[in-house]
């Protein structure tokens, strides 16, 4: 089933929506996608201020490395909301979507435990330092050269004072971005909504010609049509520090042992679709290997998560997108752990801080591969173990104290009360926690050694 979202821009096919969000004033869920967004142009700009509109909110998590249950995302007006509530209504409304038209379809379809939910998410930050790669990073390009143009300070006091109309102006650039190509040699005309004419008359005292003909930028002029007329050059600027920054990440890629005598490469996503990014990789790498460009590239991920929600031993080795593992006290060996490690404890030396490895960056981690560890509590009768989990985007990590590694989780383990059984005579108590990380997510399970006991185990990502 492929479901056409109405609303949209007229020539752009509909097969995805965009990830607009729109809240009433009190927060609570009003409309998602095109519809959205269509809802939000419309409304009067004065109502539009107290509403909380979001728009590619998805890339928050592309975007930040330390994700948090406290994480916050800034509607277009400049209020914050929690992302975790933020995510909730988009998939809310995915949900009852989803269920409600296959109702419509199978009438008789139970209300649970039917449907196996798949959710893609953007891929992790350190796969792309200094990102955004995708077509944000061009959105994101177009509005520096507003700021360069307008001024920094008017730019986001438009965006805060008149919302709906910047979303205008995005809109706008949207279906311009989608026109360009690198055999175009006509210029792009974007409008410029009269709410930002006017408004920057009424902030500047000046017309925004002046400010275009002041500003000195290349290939960028002034229609009398009231838009901005760019070149196919100007045009071609936006688009390069993005395709420049996927073209090094890709080569850089192709540069590693493992990837040698690699003879395709598949070109997918949104992005993909882009004429400009598709003529630059295929330039950059046509010669050293065939450039297969999917139909429909931009549902390549939706489909691919399809197959995976069919059968999920489709993927049967993943690569490892960072180091992880643990501190852990080892002993101190003199000339080789820094004096600042040592730890005296009971009459013995130890190193503190070491990291101890569960997995390397870029490690192949097989399907249902298990890493396991033994803990003892530090306490005999302790009832909880709290193990941190650290992560670093390089290999040669030594101690969790090293730059680039932080804090990214906890394992929790839930220990049962000792009896008569757990005396001093028995020794101490050794827990032993297997985790696995070839699966789409990592997991944990602990069992107690002395008793064979199952003990409770829990993982959390987001509660630093």
């Amino acid at each position: 089933m492929m479901r056409k979202w109405e609303g949209g821009d007229p020539g752009v096919a509909n097969q995805k929506t965009p990830t607009s969000l729109l809240l009433t004033p009190e927060g609570i869920f009003h409309s998602f996608g095109y519809t959205a967004r269509d809802y939000y142009h419309d409304l009067d700009p004065e109502e539009a201020r107290d509403w909380l509109y979001f728009e590619k909110f998805k890339m928050k998590i592309h975007s930040t490395s330390d994700l948090t249950m406290k994480t916050e995302l800034e509607a277009v007006n400049g209020k914050k909301m929690q992302a975790l509530e933020v995510f909730a209504h988009a998939l809310r409304f995915f949900k009852q979507h989803a269920v409600q038209e296959l109702k419509d379809q199978c009438p008789s379809l139970p209300e649970r435990d039917a449907i196996r939910w798949v959710i893609t998410v953007p891929p992790p930050p350190h796969c792309c330092p200094g990102g955004p790669y995708g077509a944000v990073g061009v959105d994101l390009a177009f509005e520096k050269l507003l700021c360069h143009i307008f001024g920094e300070d008017f730019i986001a006091t438009f965006k805060a004072k008149r919302p709906a109309a910047w979303v205008d102006l995005t809109i706008a650039f949207e279906a311009r971005k989608r026109a360009a190509a690198p055999s175009r040699a006509s210029p792009l005309n974007i409008s410029l909504p009269f709410s930002f004419i006017d408004f920057y008359r009424k902030h500047r005292g000046q017309n925004v010609e002046t400010a275009l003909k002041k500003s000195n930028v290349n290939f960028v002029k002034w229609s009398s049509q009231g838009m901005l007329r760019m070149s196919s050059e100007a045009m071609s600027e936006l688009f390069q520090p993005t395709i420049n920054q996927i073209i090094k990440h890709i080569d850089d890629l192709l540069k590693k042992p493992e990837v040698q005598g690699i003879k395709f490469l598949f070109l997918v996503g949104g992005f993909a679709e882009s004429a400009m990014l598709q003529h630059a990789i295929q330039v950059a790498f046509g010669p050293t290997c065939r450039v297969i460009i999917p139909q429909d590239v931009g549902l390549t991920i939706l489909k691919g998560a399809v197959l995976f929600g069919l059968d999920p031993t489709i993927v049967r080795v993943r690569r490892s997108p960072l180091t992880y593992g643990v501190g852990v006290l080892n002993k101190f060996v003199e000339g080789k752990h820094p004096r600042e490690k040592l730890l005296v404890k009971e009459g013995k030396n130890w190193c503190t801080d070491i990291f101890e490895k569960f997995v390397s960056v870029d490690q192949s981690v097989a399907l249902g591969e298990v890493v396991q560890r033994s803990y003892c509590p530090a306490r005999l009768g302790q009832r909880k173990t709290i193990i941190n989990i650290y992560c670093c985007a390089t290999d040669d990590v030594v101690y969790i104290t090293d730059p680039g590694v932080r804090k990214c989780g906890t394992i929790s383990l839930e220990l049962e009360a000792l009896g008569d059984a757990g005396s001093l005579a028995h020794g101490r108590r050794e827990i032993r926690a297997s985790m696995q990380f070839g699966d789409t997510e990592i997991k944990v399970t602990a069992m107690d050694i002395r008793t064979s006991k199952t003990v409770r185990a829990t993982i959390d990502f987001l509660s630093n």
